[in-house]
């Protein structure tokens, strides 16, 4: 059910779950239904996990991605000197989401095996991190606009 946008942003990011194919269903319904437990494995440990977010804050971010993050946070709110947001969108991204692109950008590179995040990492994480931070405008929403045809546009010019 919609929460209120207050507790929206609390979120790190939003990710859209597909329905799962046949065969995995079928899984589902097998290890799921019997008296049987399926066995559980622990992938990592609180120490270890501990560790990757303590190396994840200490990433070097450059100044490219800094302001790449500020521009395309900035950007996606109305009254702040973007016409295409003044017309999309009734409410934009709050600092948290600017935290959020940070944080999941350094973590990206991480988990690609870099040292720090790029642009690159910023683009492909904008719809996660802020599709669930702003809302469309009426008119956006009458016209058929869609939130993640929104992001995209505020996310181009990054691209470079």
């Amino acid at each position: 059910y919609p929460l209120p946008e207050a507790q929206l942003d609390r979120f790190l990011l939003e990710i859209d779950v597909e329905y799962p194919d046949l065969d995995a269903e079928r899984r589902i319904l097998l290890e799921t239904t019997g008296v049987r437990e399926t066995p559980v494995e622990g992938v990592i440990d609180a120490r270890r996990l501990q560790e990757i977010q303590t190396l994840i804050r200490r990433m070097p971010v450059s100044e490219s991605v800094l302001d790449a993050i500020l521009r395309l946070v900035r950007s996606a709110r109305p009254g702040n000197g973007n016409e295409f947001a003044d017309q999309k969108v009734a409410w934009g991204p709050g600092p948290r989401a600017g935290q959020a692109l940070m944080l999941t950008a350094r973590a990206r590179a991480l988990y690609e095996g870099r040292f720090a995040p790029s642009v690159d990492d910023v683009v492909a994480l904008a719809g996660p991190v802020l599709q669930h931070r702003m809302a469309l405008t009426f008119a956006a929403r009458a016209d058929g606009a869609s939130m993640k045809e929104v992001i995209a546009k505020l996310v181009a010019p990054l691209r470079g």
